[in-house]
């Protein structure tokens, strides 16, 4: 009976046993199988073919993920350069704005300097350091004072015309009343001082920014818009021949009423930087001599 199952189960077996020489054999023949073209191993040949759409797969996963952090790191490179560029760019900008204040503070010096050369005063440079909120923006306080030979009452000008006076004085420092001002007031003239009938005073309003040119008689021509206004030295602080500003309205006025001009100031007051306090001290006035009282030809002794 055992020698009867054995024999029983070989049989069985046997085309299994078959099937895996078969296959045995197969996959020797297959190993050492080698293509005539590349001598290459076949079996490696279909290995890389079976495994090429993995690697595929992989290779560009690997590859999308390389370039997303290449490209992140693109862009924090991007973003260190964009700072760099504009902290630089500020910096040029801020150089440039220092170079034109520069330039502008130049040339208001120079024109202080062609200004003295042409009124042949003595003047002080001063610069403007506040404005007195007090007086509703209508005075200044410059950095110079009466250590610098600065009085009361003495012209304040640029070169574009006539800013005010001196009003008060401190060692280092003086208040300056602009023409704005409803207490300033200046002697003057429209048009040119040579022949000009045209003679009044100018005052400030103290809102708007002009001038009230008054006393001006009505029987005078009407000055058209753009006329200068100068200044006549007959008001003891302002010397002759001064720019004050131009005629910007004018209404006819009649034989008993004045004309009503409106000037607007050469001198930008919302905007100083640096003026110049003339040394101007007004010619004293001559005092007329009285004249001897005649007697009487006549008259007994």
């Amino acid at each position: 009976m055992p020698i009867q199952r054995t024999q029983r189960e070989i049989r069985q077996r046997a085309p299994a046993w078959l099937v895996g020489l078969l296959v045995i054999s197969f996959a020797m023949a297959t190993v050492s199988a080698r293509d005539q073209a590349t001598q290459e191993r076949k079996i490696r040949v279909w290995a890389q073919a079976a495994a090429s759409p993995v690697q595929s797969l992989f290779s560009g996963a690997a590859g999308g993920v390389g370039g997303t952090f290449q490209y992140l790191g693109s862009l924090r490179g991007a973003a260190r350069d964009n700072e760099t560029l504009r902290q630089r760019l500020a910096e040029t900008e801020a150089r440039l704005r220092e170079a034109e204040a520069a330039r502008a503070e130049n040339e208001r010096l120079r024109g202080l300097l062609a200004l003295k050369d042409e009124k042949k005063f003595e003047m002080v440079a001063a610069r403007v350091v506040a404005r007195d909120p007090s007086q509703w923006f209508d005075s200044v306080i410059i950095n110079r004072g009466s250590s610098s030979g600065i009085e009361a009452n003495m012209p304040v000008v640029t070169p574009e015309g006539v800013v005010g006076r001196v009003a008060a004085v401190s060692p280092i420092s003086a208040q300056v009343m602009l023409l704005t001002d409803e207490r300033a007031a200046a002697g003057a003239a429209v048009g040119q001082l040579e022949g000009s009938n045209s003679l009044g005073s100018v005052r400030g309003f103290g809102t708007n920014g002009l001038l009230d040119m008054r006393y001006v008689s009505g029987l005078d021509q009407l000055p058209p818009a753009g006329t200068p206004v100068l200044t006549t030295g007959q008001d003891g602080i302002y010397p002759r021949g001064l720019k004050l500003g131009e005629v910007v309205e004018a209404k006819a006025g009649t034989a008993t009423t004045s004309h009503e001009i409106k000037v607007r100031p050469s001198a930008r007051l919302n905007s100083l930087s640096e003026v110049a306090v003339l040394l101007y001290r007004p010619p004293p006035r001559a005092v007329p001599t009285p004249t001897p009282e005649k007697t009487d030809k006549g008259r007994s002794k």
